[in-house]
């Protein structure tokens, strides 16, 4: 692919195993420059996903990326966290290196706020955890929204069932009122005209993202991109079998997606898991992998049994103009193509350099 000017990307992640794979990607992709990272409390407690995310670049010996400590609560709720999910450290089996990577002196919010100031215009902005940060960030800079060049959430569900409550997904349920805000804002910048249309939220709700599917067969094939010597994992091995690959990134990641396999096979998924957030992360940098439908999303508040719920209004009931673009469709193929041709290398280039 010819090469342009590397995109500027901002993470907000809750890492998290997904995350995790999120962030490798970005870091391995040439197109993009990951410029900054955003901790938010969500798949376990913000000061672990510190941890997990300095940890990380780390591992993949990334340069000195600034990592911000985020909101220790929601805006509204209790903080909940999903270590069942994830794992006590929230990398499920993976262990970190060692490193003297610092956080920055300011939170998360702020962290948004400086990175779309020094790109304004350009930074792309990725969340794969709850949208506390974001949220806190726009009520600091109410400009936030014509200040990113575009915008990929991965949350919500869309005329699908929940992973939390049955109409609810993780992120949102988290922190709602976040998520409403969120909505709330890019939707005021809409109806002014302040941003274009290709600068709404691109959301990768549960529709989308449980069509990726990662399998035993596929991670495989990413070792085999590094060309890591590694076993293919199968759901007769002992639980929490470590990986014997010889590639510091890929036996993290095999560590780590062991856990997350083992989840969704007692949650009857089978010896597979979801790829949520990297999915939202290649959407991020190109949005153009996954077909989008135009409409206006809100998020329910106070319902009994329906709180954290995405509603997309796709036949104009509101009256509203559109605030975000619903994923709606995506070919799983094409998108662990491009997650291995460009993990698979970046892995392989890390011990041979």
């Amino acid at each position: 692919m010819a090469h342009h000017e590397a995109l500027p990307v901002f993470a907000d992640v809750d890492t998290g195993v997904d995350d995790a794979m999120a962030l490798v990607y970005l870091i391995a992709s040439s197109d993009a420059e990951l410029v900054g990272v955003a901790s938010t409390g969500g798949n376990v407690d913000v000061d672990q996903v510190c941890r997990n995310n300095l940890g990380l670049l780390e591992l993949c010996r990334a340069g000195d990326i600034p990592v911000s400590r985020g909101a220790e609560q929601p805006l509204a709720d209790t903080m909940r966290t999903a270590e069942d999910t994830h794992g006590p450290a929230g990398l499920g089996y993976a262990e970190l290196p060692a490193h003297d990577r610092k956080l920055t002196s300011y939170d998360s919010a702020e962290a948004w706020v400086r990175a779309a100031h020094a790109h304004p215009g350009e930074l792309i902005g990725l969340v794969t955890g709850p949208l506390t940060n974001l949220a806190l960030a726009a009520r600091a800079e109410p400009e936030l929204p014509s200040l990113l060049r575009r915008l990929a959430i991965m949350g919500g569900s869309f005329d699908y069932r929940g992973n939390t409550t049955p109409v609810s997904e993780w992120n949102i349920s988290v922190d709602p009122e976040a998520a409403a805000e969120v909505f709330a804002v890019w939707g005021r910048a809409a109806e002014s005209k302040a941003i274009e249309p290709h600068q709404l939220p691109t959301v990768c709700g549960l529709n989308l993202t449980e069509n990726i599917a990662l399998t035993p067969a596929i991670l495989s094939r990413l070792a085999n991109a590094a060309e890591a010597s590694s076993v293919a994992m199968s759901v007769l091995d002992a639980r929490g079998t470590r990986s014997v690959a010889d590639n510091p990134l890929i036996r993290a990641l095999e560590d780590a997606m062991r856990f997350y396999f083992e989840f969704h096979f007692d949650q009857g998924e089978g010896y597979l898991a979801h790829l949520h957030d990297p999915l939202a992360a290649a959407v991020a940098l190109d949005p153009g992998i996954v077909a989008t439908r135009a409409t206006t999303v809100d998020v329910e508040l106070t319902g009994t049994l329906t709180r954290g719920m995405t509603i997309a209004d796709w036949s104009r009931r509101w009256g509203r103009e559109p605030n975000a673009h619903i994923g709606v469709d995506v070919d799983p193929a094409a998108f662990f193509d491009r997650f291995i041709e460009r993990v698979g290398p970046f892995a392989r280039r890390l011990v041979h350099s």
